[in-house]
């Protein structure tokens, strides 16, 4: 992890260059993701070429492209008959873990639902004048789609969090997709989930070909309306192919995590929230802080930690290349720098959190405090740890209740109401040339051939 001071005339160059390379659009892919597309395609494929390629085939041949890519891509054999979990398998799944992983499922299900139910929306008052009643009614999407990854990091949690959601919201259909181990099976933890919260249609499939199998609708997997859930960039990108078929949560790119501190933080604190997000690898990991004194003491304990670690060989890498400890001359300089990186998980650990909450503006979410470490929102807080990565918290959301719900307006006029607003609906209806649209309001004032 280097430091670099934003007084450095280069300084905003790397952080802008850094928060590129893992971008969606720079499809940053591991060697071994590289390795395989030659493998599959023949050729060196980007991945919006791989992906666009994967959801074109399964767009045009279903079932027999599923099955093909994940022979292909996750060398396992599946048909008809096998591409679903069995209800017998989903119920198995809780018997062979131990209970205090059920426990503590149960208890995030339980901290995730109470949250998402106290923030979704609900049909306001409509807004009465006159003759007039305007209003909206909100109304859950009707079968909703769900991936989740299963390779390097199996990932229960995000069962949890993008399941509960669509529950609290009223989504009465959920289908989940996630990739067959070598042997076939499905991760035990992530059936385990489905079986806790009801979930009973499950694929073996996952990656580029799941998603396009729920976008477009296959012999065995039935078309969602929406899709959402974590991925790599092949995902991603297909997420991004098929929306307009089917809505999708969001774009988000490879994890990230900016630590916004000064001189009152731990540097051991600092140290480990820092090496959680850059084990996800690809991640990209910020120190942002007005004391470089504390830079230099994170950097030291990064690397004391880092020895200790099972996943060192993957977080190794992300440390050399996607870090940076951002030295600042002021508190709110570093707040600056916070809001144009819009990190998808923003760490506040200063003398004057609250303060410096008040002027932030751009993340995905905000962990404030030393007692508060990404981990408690990744896996059991209530909000959704599907959040916007690559600066896009600028102009858009982590995933709730909400987004799984269509708004509706309703409008209502009476004859009162039409009439004192007819010389204005008709002037503008005829100043774009729309006569039809005229006449639909004339119409209802003429009796017997007259006008009213």
């Amino acid at each position: 992890m280097r430091i670099i001071r934003l007084s450095d005339a280069s300084a905003r160059r790397a952080i802008s260059e850094m928060q590129k390379k893992l971008s969606v659009s720079a499809g940053a892919v591991t060697p071994s993701s590289q390795k395989k597309t030659l493998e599959v395609f023949g050729k060196p494929l980007s991945p919006l070429d791989s992906a666009r390629r994967i959801v074109n085939d399964v767009r045009r041949d279903g079932d027999e492209a599923v099955f093909r890519y994940t022979k292909l891509l996750d060398g396992v054999d599946l048909n008809a008959e096998t591409v679903r979990v069995s209800p017998d398998e989903i119920a198995a799944a809780p018997k062979a873990l131990p209970d205090a992983f059920l426990r503590a499922a149960r208890a995030a299900i339980d901290n995730v639902r109470a949250f998402q139910e106290h923030i979704l929306r609900h049909d306001p008052a409509a807004l009465s004048a006159g003759g007039r009643q305007l209003g909206v009614r909100y109304v859950p999407i009707r079968r909703v789609g769900l991936h989740i990854p299963g390779f390097s990091a199996t990932l229960p949690s995000s069962v949890i969090m993008s399941c509960v959601p669509a529950q609290a919201a009223g989504v009465r259909e959920i289908a989940l997709c996630t990739p067959p181990g070598a042997s076939g099976k499905v991760c035990p933890e992530i059936l385990a989930c489905c079986d806790l919260l009801g979930i009973d249609e499950v694929y073996r499939i996952g990656g580029a070909q799941a998603v396009a199998a729920m976008a477009f609708g296959t012999a065995s997997v039935p078309k969602v309306d929406m899709v959402v859930g974590p991925g790599n960039i092949f995902t991603t990108l297909a997420k991004k192919e098929v929306f307009g078929d089917v809505a999708i949560d969001i774009l988000a790119g490879p994890s990230e995590v900016l630590v916004l501190a000064d001189d009152s933080a731990r540097p051991d604190v600092v140290a480990a929230d820092i090496l959680s997000q850059a084990e996800h690898a690809p991640a990209a990991v910020f120190l942002v802080t007005p004391s470089e004194t504390l830079a230099r003491a994170v950097i030291a304990e990064i690397e004391k930690q880092l020895a200790g670690l099972p996943r060192r060989d993957v977080t190794a890498p992300v440390l050399e290349d996607y870090a940076l400890a951002i030295v600042t001359e002021t508190t709110d300089e570093a707040i600056e720098v916070a809001n144009e990186i819009a990190p998808e998980h923003l760490q506040i650990t200063t003398s004057a959190n609250d303060e410096v909450l008040s002027k932030i503006t751009n993340a995905g979410t905000v962990f404030v405090g030393e007692w508060t470490p990404v981990a408690a929102g990744d896996y059991y807080a209530g909000p959704s740890h599907t959040l916007p990565t690559g600066g896009t918290a600028k102009f858009t959301s982590g995933l709730s209740a909400n987004d799984f719900l269509r708004q509706m307006s309703v409008v209502r006029y009476d004859a009162s109401a039409l009439s004192e607003d007819r010389a204005n609906i008709l002037t503008l209806a005829e100043s774009e040339g729309l006569t039809a649209h005229a006449e639909s309001v004339r119409i209802r004032f003429k009796k017997h051939g007259g006008e009213s």
